[in-house]
């Protein structure tokens, strides 16, 4: 027979390529973890994202031999939920489903991704997370608990250093070969092998038509700068001094609240796809910050995004 009492929290990454949840006891021990399908919401839409969701909560809660009377508090964190419209959209939907299925949640947390890798990186302590897949920003937390961001204003405005940003400086470049304005670089081969590119009516359709994804070329301009492409490792290095200066402003902005006499360092962990492993960016990365900004000292990650929903999810019962 379950007990009813509430014991469990759970917390859950939802991205747009797979879901992970993490079942724990109300002291952060982790029981189990499971992972599923995409919970992107404002791609997959609201309905398949809750699904997907819902059915790993139930499935953490098998896990440990309960339903979900017995969870004290469940917290998300999900890819396109950082708008507080979207996330109070996000729980009512789960709210909606959770009782359709005769099985309500008490408490629905609904964060961004960047939220819970930020908890996760420091299990909940001070430090800086830079981020660098499609987008880049850099999210970080004092001593006090206060959250700052730097970048983040998206493809247009902004994502200096992302995959996107690489990725469309990589395709210009070869416009620019085409032209004959620019430095010859081997990604124009690179580029007409792996989708076609040969001249410019391929690109400009491509582009503009049909919605090529520019992010998709990162991995060649980081490829071809590995091999040693003037062009290709011109807009890698261009692409570090970016992200480290996300870096800087975060560090000196969280030390500039720091009261002790002594100033320690500010602890900074790599996010995302780009910088997370091992690639010719994260290399030269790594090696220009520890070289010019004295203010960090380089971690890797203490837990995952999904222990910090877990740990945002705890830290909210502490203050009921």
């Amino acid at each position: 027979m379950k007990n009813n009492k509430p014991t469990f929290i759970i917390g859950i990454d939802g991205g747009g390529t797979k879901t992970h949840a993490v079942i724990t006891d109300r002291h952060g021990n982790i029981l189990a973890e499971h992972f599923g399908g995409p919970s992107n919401f404002q791609i997959i839409g609201l309905e398949k994202a809750v699904e997907t969701i819902f059915s790993l909560i139930r499935s953490c809660c098998e896990s440990v031999g309960a339903s979900t009377h017995n969870l004290l508090s469940v917290a998300c964190g999900l890819t396109g939920a950082g708008r507080v419209g979207d996330q109070q959209r996000m729980a009512e939907g789960l709210h909606r489903y959770a009782r359709k299925k005769k099985s309500p949640l008490n408490n629905i947390i609904i964060e961004s991704d960047a939220r819970i890798a930020l908890e996760g990186a420091f299990k909940g302590g001070a430090g800086i997370i830079l981020i660098a897949g499609t987008g880049s920003i850099a999210f970080g937390k004092d001593e006090k608990g206060r959250i700052l961001r730097v970048g983040g204003w998206g493809r247009v405005l902004g994502d200096e250093g992302s995959g996107y940003y690489i990725g469309k400086h990589g395709v210009t470049a070869v416009t620019r070969h085409l032209d004959g304005r620019g430095e010859k670089t081997t990604l124009t081969k690179m580029l007409a092998g792996k989708f076609g590119f040969t001249d410019q009516a391929a690109i400009i359709n491509a582009v503009y038509k049909e919605g090529f994804d520019l992010a998709s070329v990162a991995p060649l301009v980081m490829e071809a700068a590995r091999k040693k492409d003037k062009v290709c490792t011109l807009i890698i290095e261009q692409a570090v001094i970016e992200l480290a200066e996300h870096v800087r402003v975060a560090a000196s902005e969280i030390l500039s609240t720091t009261r002790s006499k002594v100033k320690s360092k500010v602890k900074l962990a790599f996010v995302g796809g780009l910088i997370a492993n091992r690639t010719i960016l994260s290399e030269l990365l790594r090696k220009y910050i520890q070289e010019n900004i004295s203010l960090v000292s380089m971690i890797e990650p203490m837990a995952s995004p999904a222990y910090g929903a877990a740990i945002l999810a705890m830290r909210a019962q502490s203050k009921v």
